[in-house]
């Protein structure tokens, strides 16, 4: 009875909210486990006949399945959205989620590296393989950019307007942005794709990937993550590192130098300035330390 719902929302999610594969089958995943629920409480009704209530008791199983906040926070907003197209659909009349809450989450900052820490890292690369030239490349990128680890590896070289000193990048729901890129970073990726990518057979399909593995094909994002933490390791940084911490240490020194915000949200793809906003409570926490450091007369 749910497969024609869960077809309807699968079309909605990616023809009016044009998301990713991922994504979509993220929120899908999500229904299943309402269904599952629902099942294995013998009442599998339509989504119009679904109270609150069953959902509440539903919140408190996935709880009871050992789920983090932030998991029951992510199906709970799939079950909204679904909700939500349910509306639109007029295959229910009220919502039952209006009122369904979602655990309070303490939003974990993830590590800081100083500039000092990245160049460390990026210094442990043995650039005398070609591999090393690629990876130099990679994390001069990241950091440069501010790109997720996904839109490294889909990088194109076709997004590449290194003339100007822009790249065009891919971002989440298909969502394009121009972002600026560094000198250290322009002069890397020329260096890589002139002088050691023009030596690899590229795999049919490969041909305008920009970064590519020994036999020619796309990076996995495990690959990038491997190296990351390999080369942290070397330099004696006991940080938790990740493609990611790139990424928000990227954000971090912006808003520490000053940055507008909304400048900063537009490299970073964010389709939401809250989502960006993030960086200010770290800059208010750097403001702190600056004043604990260095002004005589501040205490608390």
């Amino acid at each position: 009875m749910w497969d024609s719902y869960k077809n309807g929302f699968k079309a909605w999610l990616q023809l009016e909210k044009s998301l990713s594969d991922n994504s979509v089958w993220a929120y899908l995943r999500d229904i299943d486990k309402l269904i599952g629920f629902l099942q294995a409480s013998h009442e599998l009704k339509s989504p119009a006949d679904v109270t609150l209530k069953e959902l509440q008791r539903f919140i408190n199983w996935i709880a009871s399945l050992g789920m983090t906040a932030a998991s029951q926070s992510r199906i709970i907003s799939g079950i909204k959205s679904f909700y939500k197209y349910c509306l639109l659909e007029n295959i229910c009349t009220t919502d039952p989620t209006t009122l369904l809450e979602a655990p309070k989450l303490k939003r974990a900052l993830p590590d800081v590296l100083s500039f000092e820490e990245i160049e460390n890292i990026i210094h442990q690369i043995d650039r005398s393989t070609p591999e090393g030239e690629r990876n130099k490349a990679i994390l001069e990128t990241m950091y440069s950019c501010g790109l997720r680890v996904s839109e490294v590896v889909n990088l194109k070289i076709s997004q590449l307007y290194l003339d100007v000193g822009f790249i065009r990048v891919l971002g989440k729901g298909d969502k394009e942005r121009l972002v600026p890129i560094g000198s250290a970073a322009l002069k890397q990726i020329n260096f890589y794709k002139n002088q050691v990518r023009v030596h690899i057979q590229v795999q049919k399909g490969n041909e305008d990937i920009l970064f590519l593995n020994k036999r020619g094909a796309k990076l996995s994002r495990v690959m990038i993550f491997y190296i990351i933490k390999e080369m942290a390791m070397k330099a004696g940084i006991k940080k938790t590192v990740s493609p990611h911490t790139f990424r928000h240490s990227f954000a971090t020194h912006l808003v520490e130098g000053g940055a507008d915000l909304r400048a900063v949200q537009e490299m970073l793809g964010h389709a939401s300035i809250t989502t960006t906003e993030i960086y200010t409570h770290l800059d208010r926490e750097f403001l702190r330390k600056t004043l604990e450091q260095f002004h005589p007369g501040f205490s608390g």
